[in-house]
């Protein structure tokens, strides 16, 4: 039973992920189930009965696990066990307590159940909560082409009236650790130890081109999304220079780097989940590369590679969509624990070294190799 609350009502079912600890909030009613049907039964009895229905629990969950994400988890499995003993122990002196009111017992059950759902996505936003990045860190450098910054302002005048109105995506960023968001980059290269991210510009200059191929090839790092065909909703008429652009418009530096994009596949209406080292991105119209150098390393099915360029590291994506907060953002807002996505941790983490882990991490059932 309590599998299949997880399963079904804890959203794993829901969020494509097994993730034993998502049970936890949904463990007081079976417990209270389980004390009932136990009440009149002695104290070891009922402890043993407690013990083997958590042993099974954990048997069911970690084999599930297993054959859907290719891990035990046992790191999640260690505090949904200790939360059913928890759980367990609680009903069981509710349901053993000597009342004299019939309306009593209903009423402590009631806040029982609902006390522990509330305690227990309070512990699990705690537990998945990704770190941000350690004080000093070198700022990462955004330049974009994506309505990230006043992002819903249709004129001058709503802009002034509402502030920057940061798009989820760059909020998150900014919680993240610190983030310079420049226009150019030929005066705005990024600082020694720092980090850049290129998120579907618009056309660059040639010395920005130049500028990125140091600082790549100087050492740096960097995370290039370049979208053969952008599916971001657009806010203005067609034509309009405000929107973002359609295609990528990075192919001088691709090209140069040995690199080419494939064009976007035809038809694709629904988002793509891909696995890049354990962490889950969810793509749209994802370009493949089709020319790649030997160093670089290809992920699903080459929507996706890692690159060794100079001195430097740059992973480039076919897909700018990504980053659409609809793909990534959890269904419960500021709750890590309900995410659909690891993109926003994965990119955190490959901006600020350290950040974007939490104590848990989803265990998403794998993707489909497409």
């Amino acid at each position: 039973m309590i599998a299949a609350l997880a399963w079904i009502a804890g959203g794993q079912a829901l969020l494509g992920r097994v993730d034993p600890a998502l049970a936890i909030p949904l463990l007081a009613p079976p417990m209270l189930l389980l004390a009932c049907w136990q009440r009149g039964e002695p104290v070891a009895a009922r402890r043993h009965t407690g013990l083997f229905t958590l042993a099974l629990l954990a048997a069911m969950q970690g084999g599930l696990s297993i054959v859907l994400a290719g891990s035990a988890g046992w790191l999640q499995l260690l505090p949904a066990a200790a939360a059913g003993a928890i759980a367990a122990w609680l009903a069981d002196l509710l349901v053993q307590w000597r009342k004299r009111s019939r309306l009593l017992p209903w009423l402590a059950g009631s806040m029982l159940v609902i006390g522990w759902f509330g305690a227990g996505h309070a512990l699990l936003v705690l537990l998945y909560q990704p770190t941000a990045a350690a004080a000093g860190a070198p700022t990462a450098t955004v330049l974009t082409g994506l309505p990230l910054r006043w992002s819903a302002s249709p004129d001058i005048a709503a802009m002034i009236a509402e502030g920057t109105n940061d798009d989820p995506t760059l909020a998150r960023l900014v919680t993240a650790g610190p983030v310079s968001l420049v226009d150019s980059l030929a005066d705005h290269v990024p600082p020694p130890g720092g980090a850049l991210l290129i998120a579907h510009p618009r056309a660059l200059a040639p010395q920005e081109l130049v500028a990125i191929d140091a600082f790549v090839r100087g050492g740096g790092h960097a995370v290039v999304l370049a979208d053969a065909l952008s599916g971001w909703p657009a806010r203005h008429p067609l034509g309009d220079p405000r929107n973002a652009p359609v295609t990528s418009l990075l192919t001088p530096l691709l090209d140069h780097w040995g690199v080419t994009l494939g064009a976007a596949p035809a038809g694709e209406n629904k988002a793509l989940p891909v696995d890049i080292d354990g962490a889950r991105l969810r793509l749209f119209s994802a370009g493949r590369f089709d020319r790649l150098p030997q160093q670089c390393r290809a992920y699903a099915d080459r929507r996706v590679v890692q690159c060794r360029i100079g001195q430097g590291e740059a992973w480039l994506i076919g897909d700018a969509d990504l980053l659409f907060a609809p793909l990534w953002r959890p269904i419960v807002p500021a709750a890590p624990h309900l995410r659909q996505a690891d993109t926003m941790e994965w990119l955190s983490a490959r901006l600020w070294p350290g950040a974007g882990n939490g104590l848990l991490h989803p265990l998403w059932i794998r993707a489909a190799t497409v």
